[in-house]
C-alpha cells in the first residue's frame, strides 16, 4: 500500500491498551471512536476494529463502509455484526476465536462442580453460621451434553472428560468417533439428546437456526436432574420458558453467564429462583483478556497489511467460522 490503510477502533468507556495497539497505529492511521461518531469516522476506512464488541452501532452507520475492506470483532460470536446489509457485502469479517476457550471451559466445570458439592448453600449458611451437615453429588461417570461443536465446545469437553465426566456433542450433524465428543447428534434430534444428559451446557453460535432453540420443549425433553449452563448467548434460550422449567422443576437448576435481556433487570424473577447461578456475561474475561483480544487483532492486521489470508475467517452464510468437523 502507497498510504497507511485507515482503520476504525469502535470503542465503549474502555480503549484499547496504546502498547498492544503499537503494531496497527505503527502501520495505520488509527481514528478511535464511540458508536455515536462510527459513522463518520469510516469515511475513507478499510478496516473497522469492533472493539466494543456488544455494540449493534455498525448496523446504523453500514452506509458510509463504503470503503471498508475488512471488520473484525474482539468476541467469538458475530451476531452483532451479521446484518443482511453485512452479509450481502463483500467486506470480510473475523472474529476472536481462541482467546476465550479455556477460560470458558473452566467456569462450565466450576459450575458442575458448584451444582454438585452444593457451594452456593455452604455460603449461604456459612453467612447465617449454621453447621449443616449435607452429602454431596459426584460429577465422575455423569453425562453432559454440550449444544455447539466449536472449538469453545471442543475445550468445555475435553475439561469435563479429564473431571470424568461422559460427554457427548450436539451439532449440524451427526458422526462418531470424535475425539473430543465421541458422538454427535445432530440438531435435529436434540430433544433425544437433551434426554440422556445430566449436564446441559449451551454454547452453539447464535444465528437464525439457533435462537430461542432452548424453549418449553427443549426443557420438556431434559431430565428432571439436569442443570442447564449457558454460555452462548441469552437469546439461545426462551427466558420465560426457562423460568417456567425452573419453577415447575422440570429442570433442576441453571448456571446462566448470558441472558435475553442483558443486563437482567433487578426485578427478574430469575433473580430470586432457587439453585439458578447468575454471573454477568464474564465466564471468558480473565486477567489480562483485554490486552489478549488487541494482540489478536494486531497480529492478523500484520497478516492483512503483508498481503497474507487472514485467519478467523466468518462465513457469513453460517453466522461463525466454520471447523472441520463442528
Amino acid at each position: 500500500m502507497s498510504t497507511k490503510p485507515v482503520v476504525v477502533v469502535l470503542h465503549n468507556e474502555n480503549r484499547p491498551s496504546p502498547d498492544a495497539l503499537a503494531p496497527v497505529t505503527d502501520r495505520a492511521e488509527v481514528r478511535f471512536t464511540q458508536a455515536d461518531g462510527l459513522a463518520d469516522a469510516m469515511d475513507g476506512a478499510d478496516v473497522v476494529f469492533a472493539y466494543d464488541f456488544l455494540s449493534t452501532a455498525l448496523a446504523d452507520a453500514w452506509h458510509a463502509a463504503g470503503s471498508v475492506e475488512w471488520v473484525h470483532i474482539a468476541a467469538a460470536g458475530v451476531d452483532p455484526l451479521m446484518t443482511p446489509e453485512v452479509r450481502a457485502s463483500d467486506v470480510v469479517i473475523t472474529n476472536s476465536r481462541g482467546v476465550f476457550d479455556d477460560a470458558i471451559a473452566e467456569y462450565v466445570l466450576a459450575q458442575v462442580l458448584s451444582f454438585a458439592k452444593d457451594l452456593p448453600r455452604s455460603l449461604r449458611l456459612q453467612d447465617e453460621a449454621r453447621w449443616q451437615h449435607r452429602e454431596s453429588e459426584r460429577v465422575a461417570g455423569t453425562r453432559a451434553l454440550v449444544v455447539g461443536t466449536g472449538p469453545i465446545g471442543r475445550a468445555v469437553a475435553r475439561l469435563l472428560r479429564a473431571a470424568g465426566l461422559e460427554v457427548s456433542g450436539s451439532g449440524r450433524r451427526e458422526r462418531t468417533g470424535d475425539p473430543d465428543f465421541g458422538d454427535v447428534s445432530a440438531t435435529e434430534d436434540l430433544h433425544e439428546a437433551l434426554g440422556q444428559a445430566d449436564w446441559v451446557v449451551a454454547i452453539a453460535p447464535l444465528t437464525d437456526q439457533t435462537a430461542g432453540m432452548f424453549d418449553t420443549d427443549a426443557f420438556a425433553a431434559m431430565q428432571p436432574h439436569a442443570r442447564f449452563i449457558n454460555v452462548g448467548r441469552g437469546e439461545l434460550v426462551v427466558t420465560d420458558d426457562l423460568v417456567a422449567a425452573l419453577r415447575s422443576e422440570q429442570v433442576a437448576g441453571a448456571a446462566l453467564d448470558v441472558v435475553d435481556p442483558e443486563p437482567l433487570p433487578a426485578d427478574h424473577a430469575l433473580w430470586t429462583l432457587p439453585d439458578v447461578m447468575i454471573t454477568p456475561h464474564n465466564s471468558g474475561d480473565f486477567v489480562g483478556w483485554r490486552d489478549a483480544l488487541v494482540d489478536l487483532f494486531a497480529e492478523n492486521f500484520v497478516r492483512w497489511v503483508d498481503g497474507r489470508p487472514l485467519d478467523n475467517v466468518v462465513d457469513t452464510s453460517l453466522g461463525y467460522v466454520p471447523t472441520t468437523g463442528s
